[in-house]
């Protein structure tokens, strides 16, 4: 017993198999090649979920859209991103993380890079639907960390991954107008070039998803994935009132960051005539905070948990509420 406790502690894992420590430059452990491969993956995913976002105003003036239909794109591109969680919850349960992820990515990057050829605004309302979809690579994502690592870690690399991930909501305000540009400086008519824009988030999408399934595990230990049918356990979530109030703790912050990531650019374009760049920049200025505000996060709920549980963890949440209110 003694030296495989030694070896755990050489190893820096727990009985099961799982990380105790965050180590960053590790690329060779499964845990840490999930933790970055996961928050490389949300990256990605929120750039394309977001990306059309800066490039609104050029869309609009090509496909002819009215306020109300922008705004439908908007509802229509986060509404789907609700069963699209629950489903994708359930995959990870029945197939394991590394095969859920490899196949969102995939599949997702189709819409991304086919939403260039909407000529209307029914199938451009399509498209914004479909990759709504990418939503739920938050799910997978937090699903393969917290398998990954212990406890007392495991609130950190949660927030660290998501927050990382979340940063790319605002990276992609700016970095699509400067591609767009980049695209129209080559020669490229506007109304081609946010077209050919959205074909990059999506091909780095699609070579993710091949790289997600080769270089990653779904245990620490390079088990096999043992599948789960959920049942009990979701009943037994959805009695404990600290999870609903959690779900509504966390839709009312989600909530807003993903309204201001789909329609800050546009606003601040139309309200004080900025540029595409400019536009983009300022919207981005949200989305960035997740660099470091989630980590923050992530390690104060870790420690609200030692100390108080998940209660600690709701109570420092609705903390944090009031005081952003």
């Amino acid at each position: 017993m003694q030296v495989s406790e030694q070896v755990r502690s050489a190893l820096q894992t727990d009985g099961d198999g799982k990380a105790t420590r965050i180590r960053l430059l590790d690329f060779r452990s499964a845990p840490m090649r999930a933790f970055h491969l996961s928050w490389f993956a949300f990256f990605l995913s929120f750039v394309a979920w977001f990306g059309i976002a800066p490039l609104m105003a050029v869309v609009r003036d090509d496909l002819k859209l009215t306020k109300a239909q922008i705004g439908n794109t908007v509802i229509a591109s986060v509404a789907i991103t609700i069963f699209a969680r629950i489903l994708t919850g359930w995959l990870c349960d029945r197939f394991g993380p590394r095969r859920t992820y490899s196949s969102l990515l995939v599949l997702g990057a189709l819409p991304v890079m086919s939403i260039g050829l909407a000529h209307s605004y029914q199938s451009f309302l399509f498209f914004r639907l479909a990759i709504g979809l990418v939503g739920a690579s938050f799910v997978i994502t937090q699903y393969h960390t917290s398998i990954m690592f212990s406890r007392s870690v495991v609130g950190t690399a949660n927030a660290m991954t998501a927050g990382w991930g979340n940063l790319g909501g605002g990276v992609t305000q700016w970095v699509m107008p400067l591609l767009f540009g980049a695209i129209v400086g080559l020669g490229a008519d506007k109304f081609l070039g946010w077209r050919l824009v959205m074909i990059v988030p999506g091909a780095l999408m699609l070579l993710t998803g091949i790289a997600y399934h080769r270089w990653t595990e779904d245990t620490p230990d390079n088990r096999p994935f043992a599948p789960r049918t959920g049942v009990d356990a979701f009943w037994e979530a959805a009695h404990d009132y600290r999870v609903w109030l959690l779900f509504l703790l966390y839709g009312a912050c989600f909530g807003v960051e993903i309204t201001v990531d789909n329609v800050s650019a546009l606003y601040f374009k139309d309200s004080f005539h900025l540029t595409l760049k400019l536009a983009g920049f300022l919207a981005s200025l949200t989305g960035m905070m997740n660099l470091f505000a989630r980590a923050i996060g992530g390690m104060l709920g870790d420690w609200a948990g030692r100390n108080w549980g998940l209660f600690g963890r709701s109570r420092l949440l609705g903390v944090a509420i009031l005081i952003e209110g």
